[in-house]
């Protein structure tokens, strides 16, 4: 929504409430009412909104800021700090964020907001600077971008935590964060859409929202007109690098979700049952000789897996998910990845035009390779010359892996700056088998083989990639003189 947009919808809201009032008394009524209810709102919710600062090291190079160590291969790394915000959960020191705010960093620091009393007397407009507190990482989840921190206090002013699935478009909301370090920074705008995703395949849903949001605002808290969290500030979509009205957050359901989980073991466990949902299209449904264009239809349930033990079959039409309509095949992934394993789920499906009930055990999904960024740091796992961080194969990587070709190697656990010009990336999962036909099993040993390549000369990596194989091929960095 762009400026223009927003300047009329706040002229038709004003003009609501003066034809609300009676004549200009009326109105200011109104506008008085209006902007009381908000300043409490702010107030109730403000305190359970904080800072977060992390420091960490990155990839740096030649004048960057302040290098602290040196890798084998000569490469820096230099000091950095991002900033960002987070929600306080728990009042005994649990606080949400966002994993890109803290992944990565040595050191967490959280600033907590300082305590308002009002007592009916004027408070001064200069906001004293609250108590910084160091946080332990308690766990990070980067597939729904969420982690959790824990401080060393209690009786911390938590915001409530409402339910994501009964927002609508069009409901207001607040968004209230440290945009640019700027603490305790509050917005107001509307949910604009609901269930939106970066991609096709992702499976994290979020909601979009017009109420301003800007760098520093991740991990900060998008609350409802009853102050309850609906949301986690998460990214924006723009073309300057500031607010252009179209913002994304992670539902509370699903912070929900991810926070008992990495507080109970660290990380999360998805549920899966072992189908493949697919939605039905209008073309689909006439191929298929279904008496309906839309929802969710099962295109495979794999052998052995939950849902053959529990009875569901190909061409199964599944309508609801304990008790919540389905509408498309990701909708239907999305909410059953939300499912510890071990639970079960309750599934109303419908088969040759018969509607039953069918009870599904929800198991772990497997392969994960997402789970390995969580095990590196990048003062000992960065592999400059492939603008990579990468960690050696042992029977821990290989549980989050698909099943190993050859049983050695490096796992590429995520890309860093600075990396070489590829043909095609190499991607988190991937693990790297061979330079140049020599055989890799170090981390150390890869580095070197990358050290010894002539610059501005093409290489070719052997990789696995899934269950299969595949070439990378790159062209080695030049060496400064």
């Amino acid at each position: 929504m762009n400026a223009r947009s927003r300047r009329r919808i706040a002229v038709l809201v004003l003009a609501g409430l003066l034809a609300l009032g009676s004549g200009p008394a009326g109105a200011s009524t109104k506008l008085t009412t209006l902007s009381d209810a908000t300043e409490d709102l702010v107030a109730q919710v403000q305190p359970g909104v904080v800072q977060v600062l992390a420091t960490g090291y990155g990839p740096g190079g030649p004048g960057g800021p302040g290098p602290l160590a040196s890798a084998s291969t000569g490469s820096l790394l230099t000091t950095q700090r991002s900033t960002g915000s987070g929600v306080i959960i728990d009042p005994d020191g649990y606080i949400v964020t966002n994993a890109h705010v803290i992944g990565g960093a040595q050191k967490v620091h959280v600033v907590l907001p300082h305590e308002k009393k009002r007592n009916g007397q004027k408070r001064s407009i200069v906001r004293p600077r609250g108590q910084q507190v160091e946080a332990e990482v308690v766990g990070l989840d980067r597939e729904t971008d969420l982690a959790v921190l824990k401080v060393d206090r209690t009786g911390l002013p938590a915001v409530e935590i409402g339910d994501s699935d009964d927002l609508r478009t069009g409901e207001i909301v607040l968004a209230i964060g440290s945009p640019m370090g700027l603490g305790g920074s509050v917005s107001l705008g509307v949910v604009s859409a609901l269930g939106r995703q970066r991609g096709p395949e992702d499976p994290m849903v979020f909601i979009q929202t017009d109420a301003p949001i800007n760098p520093g605002h991740s991990g900060g808290a998008l609350v409802d007109t009853e102050g309850r969290l609906v949301g986690i500030n998460t990214f924006i979509l723009s073309h300057s690098g500031g607010s252009e009205g179209i913002g994304f957050a992670a539902p509370s359901n699903i912070v929900e979700a991810v926070y008992v989980q990495l507080k109970e073991n660290g990380r999360v466990r998805r549920g899966n049952i072992g189908a493949f949902p697919q939605t039905i299209t209008p073309l689909l449904a006439e191929a298929l000789s279904l008496e309906r264009d839309r929802g969710v239809v099962l295109g495979d349930v794999e052998p052995n897996g939950p849902a053959e033990a529990a009875g569901l079959e190909i061409g199964d039409i599944v309508l609801k998910l304990n008790g919540k309509p389905m509408e498309n095949g990701r909708q239907l992934e999305v909410n059953v990845y939300q499912y510890a394993p071990g639970e079960v789920i309750e599934l109303e499906i419908e088969r040759d035009g018969k509607q039953s009930t069918e009870y599904v055990a929800v198991r772990e999904r497997e392969g994960e390779p997402e789970r390995i960024a969580e095990m590196v740091r990048p003062e000992k796992n960065l592999v400059p010359g492939l603008g990579i961080l990468g960690i050696e194969i042992d029977s821990e990587v290989s549980k989050h892996l698909p099943p190993l070709r050859i049983p050695r190697g490096v796992a590429v656990a995520g890309r860093a700056a600075d990396g070489p010009l590829y043909e095609m990336p190499l991607l988190p999962g991937d693990v790297i088998i061979s330079i140049d036909g020599t055989d890799i099993v170090t981390l150390e040993q890869l580095r070197e083989e990358i050290e010894k390549l002539p610059g501005g000369e093409a290489s070719v990596l052997q990789v696995q990639r899934g269950n299969g194989l595949v070439f990378v091929a790159f062209e080695a960095k030049r060496k400064p003189r």
